[in-house]
């Protein structure tokens, strides 16, 4: 600190009830949450607006609290704020051997079944204390989670994503053409996408993938006919073993067969080639991780070099 520096004109406290009412959404419901009176929780709330020299909310009768912009963009850095004080306080009891606390994790809807549950595992067996709850999504919902300071973390893929975020590479997939075991092309030495041009396709509709797939095909010089449109990964992975088209996915599960039994073709030799699709596990850039985000990246990104 230099000697030109002054302490700031706020407290802890007032950061602290200023999250619970945001969070709540009332005075009356925050001074519940605090187990303080509504004139306590009002009178913090005006001293710390006055101290930041802005209005951060709009208190209106029967109606509850509603946040300003300004407000958002603070809410997000008071919650920073409290994570590193609960952060100081355990380094200075001695307590960094062992983490608790919360973990907010996102995860793109199709990385979920194949990636998440041995991440979670793992990380639970080092660190027991730590309670972790993660929500599967669309990459675009989840991005927008992270900037609004809903999550802590998301493992998306490297499509598309806001330069808002930072990013720290987690593993790498070969996307693939997915036919039907009695596909005219499942013993073609390449797998020519202009061959696929007059066939109905089962596209996945959850972004980024969709944009992925069309952008391939608009490469190879032709706009598929696509049948159906399902958000599931498994979904059109079984469409697709029933023979009613073919698709384009990045994610492969260990077994190429659908949940009936039916075999599916994968072919990664397909011209013109796909290029690979990094896994990035990413974050808000104006967030600060707490001590257990950091182990989170530490743990899943290990041997990478980590953004922080």
């Amino acid at each position: 600190m230099t000697s030109s520096a002054r302490p700031p004109a706020y407290t802890m406290r007032q950061l602290f009830v200023f999250v619970a009412v945001a969070e709540t959404g009332t005075i009356r419901a925050a001074a519940d949450r605090l187990h303080v009176s509504q004139s306590a929780v009002s009178l913090a709330l005006t001293e710390l607006e006055r101290g930041l020299r802005t209005q951060l909310c709009v208190r209106r009768r029967a109606h509850g609290v509603q946040l300003t912009p300004t407000g958002e963009r603070v809410l997000l850095r008071a919650r920073a704020l409290l994570e590193q004080a609960g952060d100081l306080a355990a380094a200075a009891a001695g307590a960094e051997g062992e983490l608790t606390g919360p973990l907010a994790i996102g995860c793109y809807s199709s990385l979920g079944p194949t990636l998440l549950p041995r991440l979670l595992y793992e990380f639970n067996e080092l660190h027991p204390r730590v309670t972790v709850d993660f929500v599967e999504d669309t990459q675009d919902r989840l991005e927008q989670r992270l900037l609004s300071g809903e999550l802590d973390l998301a493992i998306v893929y490297d499509l598309d994503l806001s330069p808002e975020l930072r990013r720290a590479r987690m593993d790498t997939r070969q996307p693939a053409v997915l036919l039907p075991a009695d596909h005219r092309l499942v013993d073609a030495p390449v797998v020519e996408l202009a061959e696929l041009a007059g066939e109905p396709m089962v596209l996945l509709d959850a972004p980024p993938s969709s944009f992925h797939a069309l952008q391939m095909c608009s490469q190879a010089g032709f706009t598929p006919q696509i049948r159906f449109r399902p958000r599931n990964f498994e979904t059109a992975r079984a469409l697709v073993g029933r023979g009613f088209g073919w698709t384009l996915l990045i994610q492969r599960p260990r077994l190429d067969v659908t949940y009936e039994g039916l075999d599916v073709v994968v072919r990664t030799e397909v011209e013109p080639p796909i290029p690979e699709v990094d896994i990035l596990l990413v974050w808000s850039q104006d967030a600060f991780l707490s001590r257990v985000a950091r182990a989170f990246v530490e743990f899943a990104v290990d041997g990478e070099s980590i953004p922080f």
